[in-house]
């Protein structure tokens, strides 16, 4: 492209935020769910009643 249109920039910006957004967000989601999720699991057992909660 020899030139690039500001709404074209705006578009790519904005794209790029939205994936990176959500590779973020997916990173948390792995990293502090996940073993909160494993947690709670093994504590279900004991109250089957918090399962449902989660």
């Amino acid at each position: 492209m020899p030139q690039m249109m500001p709404l074209n920039w705006l578009m790519l910006m904005f794209f790029f935020t939205t994936i990176l957004f959500f590779s973020l967000s997916f990173f948390y989601y792995m990293k502090f769910f996940l073993p909160i999720n494993k947690l709670i699991s093994n504590k279900s057992i004991k109250s089957n009643k918090m399962n449902w909660m989660w």
